[in-house]
């Protein structure tokens, strides 16, 4: 992990060496590209990968003042590309300097280390994004006027804030996939962490691309609710194994985020969208309202909701079954099992006694 002094240095360009300063690494390419800035030359593609790009201005008809707008491009890749960059140097500075402190207190197994830091950095990140994804809402008033989803589709420009969040949701679930490697995650979890983190890369920017950036903004704020809970829930239960009221709250909220999903889901794409009035496919006019895009985006997430459930009743039923299994053998420690034998032993004569004196003394005692 970068950041760290280490006693001893493992041979340059190892594994070992890549994994242990893989953040200063990151940061010297970080560091270049600003450097960038200040020549001339090469300033014009270092404003690549820092500034949001794709720019239109534009000026209302009931305001005199003009509005910067922003639409997508093959640029935002590079943009996608340095603020990639930045989350795994974040990732590390949390790690090092929050989590890994944490985790020296605690004196967590290997298992229940692994998912304490990847709860902690998960929990941290779903923490920010809820409340800018709040904020934009806020601004926008998304949420006052759900028809707000569908009307003037297709949706080519947007805010700066709007954008640039979703450049830095993209770029924080493609750095996972280095990070896999870089925190040395255990083979047994690598196929469960690729899952969600696909699913969330392939959403958002399907979201993206198919200017559907409303919807997907109104989908992920309760998500990253349900999800910071849990995630904080798992963070309490570790450093106190008692704390489980957090999961109660979590599954009753995991329940209701994922029929909120289906419900803006299938009000966009089976009632709202085919009543727009720009129907048809168009590439350079941004459009993809037509049917089979929208059956093709509907089933996606009704298939990933449906999974999501799946996941959620087997989590439910092992946490019940695990229950089931204690409550059971703490009966059997405290069954009266010997308050029976007991009574058998007396009724048939025998008395055990709890006498503990020596032969010798019980000889006198009868004499």
């Amino acid at each position: 992990m970068g950041f760290r002094k280490k006693n001893k240095s493992p041979p340059v360009l190892s594994h070992e060496f890549v994994i242990q300063n893989h953040a200063d690494m990151v940061s010297c390419v970080a560091m270049i590209i600003l450097l960038g800035l200040m020549f001339e030359v090469t300033a014009k593609f270092a404003i690549m990968f820092i500034t949001v790009q794709y720019n239109v201005t534009q000026s209302l008809d009931e305001r005199a003042e003009q509005v910067n707008l922003y639409q997508y491009g093959p640029k935002d890749i590079a943009t996608v590309f340095f603020y990639l960059l930045i989350a795994v140097i974040l990732h590390a500075l949390i790690q090092e300097y929050i989590l890994d402190k944490m985790n020296r207190r605690l004196h967590l197994s290997k298992t229940k280390h692994s998912k304490f830091n990847e709860s902690g950095q998960l929990a941290a990140f779903y923490l920010l994004s809820f409340i800018w994804g709040c904020s934009i809402l806020t601004a926008e008033e998304f949420a006052t006027n759900p028809t707000f989803l569908w009307e003037g589709y297709p949706h080519t420009h947007m805010v700066f804030q709007v954008k640039f969040f979703y450049i830095c949701q993209i770029a924080y679930w493609l750095h996972g996939l280095p990070e896999l490697y870089f925190q040395k995650v255990r083979k047994e979890d690598i196929p469960r962490q690729l899952y969600y983190i696909c699913l969330y890369v392939f959403h958002i920017t399907g979201a993206y691309i198919l200017n559907l950036h409303r919807l997907g903004l109104v989908l992920l704020v309760p998500h990253y609710l349900v999800e910071l809970l849990f995630h904080a829930s798992r963070l309490f239960y570790f450093s106190d194994e008692n704390k489980q009221k957090g999961f109660t709250l979590w599954a009753l909220l995991f329940v209701i985020a994922r029929l909120l999903t289906l419900t803006l889901s299938v009000l966009t794409f089976g009632f709202g969208l085919p009543r727009a009035e720009n129907q048809g496919f168009s590439l350079t006019k941004g459009n993809f309202n037509v049917l089979t895009i929208r059956m093709t985006c509907l089933a996606a997430i009704c298939l990933t909701q449906a999974w999501m459930m799946w996941k959620f009743i087997n989590f439910q039923l092992k946490k019940w079954r695990e229950h089931s299994q204690s409550q059971a053998s703490k009966k059997k420690a405290f069954s009266p099992k010997s308050k029976k034998d007991l009574a058998r032993g007396s009724a048939n004569g025998v008395v055990k006694s709890d006498d503990k004196t020596s032969p010798r003394v019980r000889k006198a005692k009868a004499s």
